[in-house]
């Protein structure tokens, strides 16, 4: 146990869900009680409109393990996650949803397979859905692609409720939209001891779902390339970009150093004159390589400039605090 003596931090982001949360809650307590679990649960309200932080604050005021962060917008899933993982105090965290679609019943469950089994993330999957098949197939599809490239046999990538160990949530980094790939950039940070629960999925009870549209699966799939992409070469751009702007350059030098010498040697040995250099393609094509070569081999330069100066990404306009220090 660390310091805080807090065994489970529950982190649930929420945007406008006054209707669930009171039940939420009680389900939640009723279940850590049951287990004797030393708990905190951390709300991170997104920016609602609605009366959820004032639910939120009578909650507090008769459980004080009950703690909330409040954004002065929305910013995000991944920017509510981003900052209770920063905030949580318990070794064992548990993210879900505030729409009572994940079981607060499947937590003593991967608690366990965390401290007991080792593992550095557990993730739920929901193998039979409730939801529309114009969603399922693109996530299946999402899903499918993200294991082919991660190399991590998960079939729900994007399921809201999973367990981490603490030092999991406190090394890495969510930002944009890409809590769907969590695991991903944990395995890249070095957590690689993933495994996966079959965890039900309950039909949503009240109002509706806050995230949906053809632009979520657009914004996912470009997403899983940026986390490729940052992965191996975010702290070292110069890899990417120098290695393809020199080899373009080369092929540009090579090709106009073939061209000159081969009407040199025409010339020379008193053949017919040949055409122009500037009369054949392959000379624009060497162009075009040098230049374009140049200006990778600059952006990559220019990329380990900024990767060496950066300031901190996530910068959020948090406007109240219930429990949670500075």
């Amino acid at each position: 146990m660390s310091e805080s003596n807090i065994a489970i931090s529950v982190v649930i982001p929420f945007l406008n869900e006054e209707e669930s949360i009171p039940e939420l809650l009680t389900w939640i307590e009723r279940v850590m009680d049951e287990n004797k679990f030393t708990y905190e649960i951390l709300l991170i309200d997104d920016g609602s409109n609605d009366h959820s932080w004032k639910i939120v604050e009578q909650n507090r005021q008769r459980n004080s393990r009950i703690k909330a962060i409040k954004f002065r917008r929305n910013y995000g899933k991944s920017a509510a996650l981003n900052v209770g993982f920063h905030a949580v105090l318990g070794d064992v965290v548990i993210t879900m949803d505030a729409d009572m679609q994940d079981s607060p019943d499947e937590i003593p469950a991967l608690y366990r397979m965390i401290v007991e089994e080792g593992y550095d993330i557990v993730s739920g999957w929901k193998k039979k859905r409730f939801d529309p098949i114009t969603k399922t197939i693109p996530t299946k599809f999402f899903n499918a692609v993200t294991r082919s490239i991660s190399g991590i046999p998960l079939h729900d990538f994007n399921c809201g409720l999973k367990a981490y160990r603490q030092e999991v949530v406190k090394s890495i980094e969510v930002y944009n939209e890409m809590h769907r790939y969590i695991p991903v950039i944990a395995k890249w940070a070095g957590f690689k001891k993933i495994a996966e629960k079959e965890v039900q999925h309950r039909a949503r009870k009240y109002g509706s779902t806050k995230f949906g549209g053809i632009s979520r699966f657009i914004n996912g799939f470009l997403d899983l390339l940026t986390i490729f992409f940052v992965s191996k070469f975010g702290k070292r751009p110069m890899h990417f970009f120098g290695v393809w702007g020199t080899l373009m350059f080369i092929f540009g030098f090579m090709g106009a150093l073939y061209i000159g010498l081969e009407k040199i040697y025409l010339i020379y040995n008193g053949d017919t004159v040949p055409r122009n250099i500037t009369d054949q393609p392959l000379f624009f094509l060497c162009l075009v390589a040098l230049i374009v070569g140049s200006q990778l081999f600059l952006a990559g330069f220019i990329g380990e400039m900024i990767s060496r100066n950066a300031t901190e990404r996530n910068v959020y306009g948090i406007t109240k605090r219930l429990g949670v220090d500075e």
